[in-house]
């Protein structure tokens, strides 16, 4: 029997490298997917190349009306969710926090920190015991840089939820953990080096592997493995944890 045999799982931020890689392992092990995004048009793109049962829905995270839907399409399609992966976000933007935009700070708030607690709080009454949810924080989340304030605020932000909520749901048997990947090999990424570099003079993706112990960025495939092992029954004994796959960059 493979590990996700029969099991809904629901990304956000499915259409981007880390969701898209994400659902690829889980239908691999055999798991149905329902992918979320804010353009069908991009959801639509990110599926055809999928196989296994594949639905789509197209959200903004932000609004409760939004979530609400797509949670049940998902309870339509399978009677329930197995698999929360909340991992929609934004990077914001790179300045000192006295120059620091207020509204893109409150979009980083906004997708980052309110997006995973409304799928967490209407995602997490449709689960039985076994359930597991991920929420995708980033090494940013146990660290911190300069120039990143939204970023780090909200990474730093959703590891709290998560231990609360782990906290409240243990009893139910449904785990809650975090996911904190360090530098990524793609788009979201490279245009977090992009303002850095411009913003310091340096060539940041260079920097960035030279402080990475294992020398280099990660592919969404290899951080999609840690998903699975969250997602699966591998994962049975841990919750309100912190999951990294960072290349150590956080030792």
């Amino acid at each position: 029997m493979a590990l996700m045999d029969g099991k809904g799982c629901v990304i956000t931020g499915g259409a981007g490298s880390l969701g898209l890689a994400s659902a690829k392992a889980l239908l691999a092990e055999g798991a149905k997917v329902l992918l979320v995004d804010q353009s069908q048009d991009d959801i639509d793109t990110a599926a055809a190349g999928l196989e296994g049962e594949v639905l789509t829905h197209a959200a903004d995270v932000t609004q409760a009306q939004d979530t609400q839907a797509y949670i049940a399409a998902a309870v339509d399609a399978w009677g329930g969710v197995d698999v929360l992966f909340a991992n929609a976000g934004v990077s914001g933007t790179n300045a000192p926090i006295t120059d620091y935009p207020e509204d893109i700070f409150d979009q980083v708030i906004d997708v980052n920190i309110k997006g995973s607690f409304l799928a967490l709080k209407y995602g997490i009454p449709h689960m039985s015991s076994g359930g597991s949810v991920i929420v995708t924080s980033s090494v940013m989340g146990v660290t911190a840089r300069p120039n990143s304030v939204g970023y780090i605020t909200s990474k730093h932000a959703v590891v709290g939820m998560v231990r609360c909520v782990a906290r409240e749901v243990a009893p139910k048997n449904i785990r809650v953990n975090i996911l904190a990947p360090g530098p990524i090999d793609n788009d979201f990424q490279q245009t977090i080096e992009d303002r850095m570099s411009n913003m310091m003079g340096i060539d940041a993706t260079a920097m960035l592997n030279q402080m990475i112990p294992l020398g280099r960025h990660s592919q969404p495939e290899e951080v999609a493995q840690s998903i699975l092992y969250l997602a699966s029954d591998m994962s049975s004994f841990s919750t309100g944890s912190v999951f990294m796959a960072d290349g150590g960059f956080a030792s």
